[in-house]
């Protein structure tokens, strides 16, 4: 059988920001005979290595969505599995965080999240916050909605105190009340297990997002299949609502400068 040939990246043009649905973790266990608790465990290794890959290759932000705010209705057994998965990553990869210099930020709304876990996620946030090598969104128990609803509430509250005028409410306004405020906006959104659709992830942030959908389920996500999204990622033309020939000259007047 050919060896299937590794994708080009061009590490000067990285994404400065990738987002990951980690989506398949059930199906993957369904297909093989086992529990969907098993999948999510084998999906943690998939974990490992996306974080480890880009930080090798520099990417700037990866935001990993672990669990939503929908996720609590589902069953019992599989919500506190999963909790205990991410309470097992917090202390078997605290060492190589902080030996990687890797900033671990939280998205999301805490209040829901057992005890053990918070307290444990909140100490590595503190422990890494002068890490600068790249920054790892953890988005547990996160909603996009959500998070408008909470930065609008915000914003209104500052508002009723006189301390924020209408007017002076605009795009960098509504930025510095999301969770994500100081993180570069999403440029690669990749979503694994075949669906097609952003399912209430960093709505606000993904405005311009690139998409990449694979059928590849999470717990089989390899480094290969990271370069394959970041390889598309490089081919495609981002206009932001320019036309080409805008960009054109714009590309143009920055060589002759």
């Amino acid at each position: 059988m050919a060896r299937r040939s590794r994708p080009r990246v061009d590490l000067a043009r990285l994404p400065a920001h990738v987002g990951v649905i980690m989506d398949g973790n059930g199906r993957w266990a369904k297909a093989r005979g086992r529990e969907r608790t098993y999948g999510h465990r084998v999906g943690a290794r998939a974990v490992r290595r996306v974080v480890r890959a880009c930080r090798r290759m520099g990417v700037q932000t990866l935001t990993l969505f672990a669990f939503s705010a929908q996720n609590w209705g589902r069953p019992e057994d599989e919500v506190r599995l999963l909790m205990e998965l991410l309470y097992e990553f917090i202390v078997q990869e605290w060492r190589e965080i902080m030996d990687r210099d890797i900033r671990v930020v939280h998205l999301g709304e805490l209040r829901r999240v057992p005890a053990e876990v918070r307290d444990k996620l909140r100490a590595l946030v503190q422990a890494s916050r002068h890490n600068r090598s790249m920054t790892l969104a953890l988005a547990l128990s996160y909603g996009g909605r959500e998070e408008i609803v909470r930065a609008a509430r915000r914003l209104a509250g500052r508002a009723a105190l006189g301390r924020l005028r209408a007017q002076a409410v605009d795009e960098a306004c509504v930025g510095a009340a999301m969770y994500t405020r100081g993180l570069p906006d999403l440029d690669l959104l990749i979503r694994t297990g075949g669906e097609r659709r952003i399912s209430n992830f960093l709505l606000w942030q993904s405005a311009y997002a690139e998409l990449f959908f694979t059928d590849v389920l999470w717990p089989d996500f390899k480094v290969a299949d990271l370069r394959a999204a970041i390889a598309d990622f490089q081919e495609r033309r981002r206009r932001f609502g320019l036309t080409d020939e805008q960009l054109d000259a714009r590309r143009a007047g920055r060589a002759w400068s």
